[in-house]
């Protein structure tokens, strides 16, 4: 055969060879490994984070990896993670070790959910969120429903995260009684722990004692606890992270709803679309995206929330977006 010809012929396989490679890619489903801190069943943060994963398998192009950490082992998992996948998702500030171990699987996107790197990571992702807006509306409706004038709240830890909810559910509660010329006061509690409802349920009991009849839940688990009180003994509770009216729908009035799984899938699906754009970035979730804000439940849900509270609550979230409202933050 002619040598020019041989030549052309390989040239081309060669060409042939590249071409296919993306759609060969294309074909295989995107494996994204999903690595919580502690464990499922929170009903909550990460229940939130799983069900966006879910509704990213149930859409096809993505083959879901699901990993709990039980509270330990988070470098050990983050690495079992991306060995077997494409794209590793950590829920939780415990996984700060990302920062020195994504650098070592450049081939891996991450993305860290509710945490960011003190500098940009080429291919990390962090997801924050303005718990802290969402938060300010809560502490409003709690003041707004109180009849004893003090509302309470329970937080898992004594951290800037938790804080964040805090100081903005503080600053919502003032900006009520200053509308209304009012005093409202707010105590707290903190349960040092995310996963045990038996110690969550005696910090709402503690708060009660305080005279505090709204308890705002920012305690994952734990939380599950303050539901039970306010059940038992008759008393108001606000949810968090997502919409959890639904869990005793008599007593909690409404959630303050990070909107975990929605982010999670917004992000995994622009990378599908080819967008990678976002990753060495931080992307701060805050009310003007819609990823935080208030949640009433079901529309056949029980309301105690007036129809004309939650367009004053609207009006209030408009204030935020636009800026005219400033909210705390420990961030």
């Amino acid at each position: 055969m002619n040598r020019r010809i041989v030549c052309f012929l390989l040239a081309a396989l060669m060409l042939c060879s590249f071409m296919s490679a993306p759609a060969l890619a294309a074909d295989k489903p995107l494996k994204v490994a999903l690595v919580v801190a502690d464990n499922f069943g929170d009903r909550g943060f990460y229940d939130s984070a799983k069900e966006g994963l879910d509704r990213l398998a149930a859409g096809g192009g993505v083959e879901p990896i699901t990993i709990e950490c039980g509270g330990e082992g988070h470098a050990i998992q983050m690495r079992n993670a991306a060995d077997q996948a494409d794209v590793v998702i950590c829920v939780g500030w415990e996984f700060y070790d990302i920062e020195s171990i994504a650098p070592t699987y450049p081939d891996v996107k991450w993305i860290w959910v509710d945490s960011a790197t003190s500098e940009p990571v080429e291919n990390v992702l962090n997801i924050t969120y303005a718990q802290n807006e969402g938060s300010f509306l809560a502490g409003y409706i709690a003041a707004y429903m109180s009849e004893s004038g003090i509302i309470g709240v329970v937080g898992g830890d004594n951290d800037d995260t938790v804080n964040d909810f805090i100081v903005g559910y503080e600053q919502g509660a003032q900006y009520f009684a200053d509308t209304y010329e009012t005093t409202t006061q707010v105590v707290k509690n903190y349960a040092n722990t995310y996963t045990d409802p038996a110690v969550g349920e005696k910090c709402a009991l503690a708060l009660l004692d305080k005279g505090a009849d709204v308890i705002f839940q920012v305690a994952s688990t734990t939380g599950q606890g303050v539901f039970k009180a306010a059940a038992e003994h008759h008393f108001y509770a606000i949810g968090v992270d997502s919409d959890q009216k639904y869990i005793d729908p008599d007593v909690i009035i409404c959630s303050m709803k990070k909107e975990i799984g929605d982010s999670i899938y917004a992000a995994v699906t622009e990378l599908l679309d080819g967008d990678d754009s976002r990753w060495g970035t931080t992307w701060v979730a805050d009310m003007s995206t819609g990823y935080v804000g208030i949640g009433y439940g079901d529309e056949d849900a029980p309301q105690q929330i007036t129809d004309e509270l939650k367009e004053e609550v609207a009006q209030v979230a408009e204030a935020i977006i636009d800026g005219e409202i400033v909210v705390n933050t420990t961030r």
